[in-house]
């Protein structure tokens, strides 16, 4: 499972306390952005071949505060043919121990942009998203 840090901003917080739940998605796109470095580990010209997002779903449990240090876990769940699920855990880290305080699921879709089409998931890309099963 890929870990990713996340650094919560005053900005993030509402006048309730707590990160509003708008940023939680933003903290799934850098875990998102960051798997890609990370595992798939291939130069991607962006402008030409990538993925574009096509659905984020986010159950939100306990509430982030300012202070609280807080990563996202993200895992390969399932590999289509022209699609993918990244399944994001966001946690907070208290004591050494993980809290879950958020879940999510990514559906990411391979796409060429100079043709403006969906194309099929990389074969490069399927063997190093299986390894997250």
């Amino acid at each position: 499972m890929h870990r990713t840090p996340i650094q919560i901003r005053f900005k993030d917080v509402d006048k309730m306390g707590h990160v509003n739940n708008a940023n939680h998605a933003t903290y799934l796109e850098l875990a998102r952005m960051m798997y890609f470095e990370d595992v798939v580990a291939v130069k991607i010209d962006w402008t030409k071949q990538g993925v574009i997002l096509a659905k984020v779903v986010i159950d939100y449990i306990v509430p982030i505060l300012l202070e609280d240090k807080v990563s996202v876990l993200t895992t390969c769940s399932r590999i289509g043919n022209k699609s993918f699920d990244l399944t994001h855990t966001i946690v907070k880290t208290e004591n050494g121990k993980d809290i879950e305080v958020a879940k999510g699921v990514s559906v990411v879709v391979c796409f060429d942009y100079e043709k403006n089409i969906t194309i099929p998931v990389p074969e490069e890309w399927k063997g190093k998203l299986s390894t997250n099963y």
